[in-house]
């Protein structure tokens, strides 16, 4: 069992909730993820961390029949995904995750399913 302290200083519970889009005008406060990831100092990724550690870096997607737990993962280029489970077919790809800064009220697109999805940060704290 990993404890909070086996992640190292730089980890962070990072929840990501729902924006407004169509058809969800004021967004979803019961549909999101939750990941556990490395932040540098300026609250991006830290791929030098990630690499190290990446057993750790979970993700649990919920929401309506949407609870699944995967992995954060990097593909060669530094594109970002979450993993569910061995092969492509179900990854989810964060847009940009390299640049985007995980700080609250800030905004976060991952492609689910084909289809491009925006989540505002809505907490960042040690685990």
């Amino acid at each position: 069992m990993t404890t909070a302290g086996d992640l190292g200083p730089s980890f962070r519970h990072v929840r990501l909730l729902l924006a407004r889009e169509a058809g969800r005008p004021g967004g979803d406060s019961e549909a999101g993820y939750d990941l556990l990831v490395p932040l540098q100092e300026d609250a991006r990724l830290d791929p030098t961390e990630w690499k190290r550690r990446q057993e750790l870096c979970r993700v649990r997607k919920f929401g309506a029949g949407a609870d699944r737990i995967g992995r954060l993962r990097r593909k060669p280029g530094g594109q970002w995904y979450v993993d569910y489970e061995e092969g492509e077919r179900d990854d989810e790809i964060g847009f940009r995750f390299g640049e985007e800064r995980f700080v609250i009220g800030e905004y976060i697109s991952l492609q689910e399913g084909g289809k491009m999805h925006t989540y505002q940060v809505a907490r960042v704290e040690k685990p």
